[in-house]
């Protein structure tokens, strides 16, 4: 059931209380999920246990255009994924949504095992854009499809919705986070970190995962 939207006022100060409960694991628990999914990613990256195939182009990848700035959102998604834990008030609320955010992880490392592929290499001197060429440097043109940048931008778009549904957030704030999110997407591309192939796969494992995990959280108000 989702509740009326509270009076902005109100809702950030019972928001500030809720994000103070359970802390810790939420930030140590953000921080160390992180590490050892990085750590598992970056394994597969550097040691393919298969032939590499290279994910082909379609008609989006060429309409649209590279762009520098696209870094910015790119790196959000490490600030935007760790939103959803924020509105959760007990440990096993948060241990289930860390499983069920790490189960779409996992199958995403599980095709990468199976099927490695990267995207065709880019027309770009990335001499020209440091930035963007330092992402290249750390995070390789592998492990793309289905893309988890995408995946799990979909899957914590999918969870912000409800529990701001849920909370009676303000309206703005639901508009926020799906421009947060199709930034996020759309800069996977706009940096040639992906093509459009492995955006639609990295869609459709977050959605379908996101559907799946709220299957059999209670429609039920938050503390918020």
């Amino acid at each position: 059931m989702r509740n009326e939207p509270r009076s902005g006022d109100q809702w950030w100060s019972r928001f500030m209380s809720v994000l103070c409960k359970q802390f810790w694991l939420k930030s140590l628990g953000t921080m160390g999920f992180t590490a050892a999914f990085f750590v598992a990613y970056i394994y597969l990256l550097k040691n393919p246990a298969y032939p590499v195939t290279e994910v082909p182009l379609t008609w989006l990848d060429r309409v649209v255009p590279f762009s520098p700035l696209a870094l910015v959102p790119y790196l959000s998604l490490w600030a935007y994924v760790s939103l959803p834990p924020l509105f959760l008030v007990n440990a096993s609320e948060l241990i289930s949504y860390g499983l069920r955010i790490g189960a779409v992880c996992l199958l995403g490392l599980l095709i990468f095992h199976f099927w490695p592929t990267a995207v065709p290499p880019a027309d770009i001197d990335w001499a020209r854009y440091p930035g963007v060429a330092f992402l290249k440097g750390v995070d390789a043109a592998g492990n793309a499809c289905p893309s988890l940048h995408v995946a799990t931008a979909v899957f914590s778009a999918v969870w912000l919705q409800r529990l701001l549904c849920e909370s009676g957030a303000p309206r703005y704030l639901v508009w926020v986070n799906l421009l947060w999110c199709g930034l996020i997407v759309w800069s996977t591309l706009a940096t040639r970190q992906h093509v459009a192939l492995d955006a639609y796969g990295g869609a459709l494992l977050g959605g379908a995962g996101a559907w799946l995990s709220l299957l059999r959280r209670r429609l039920a108000p938050s503390a918020v």
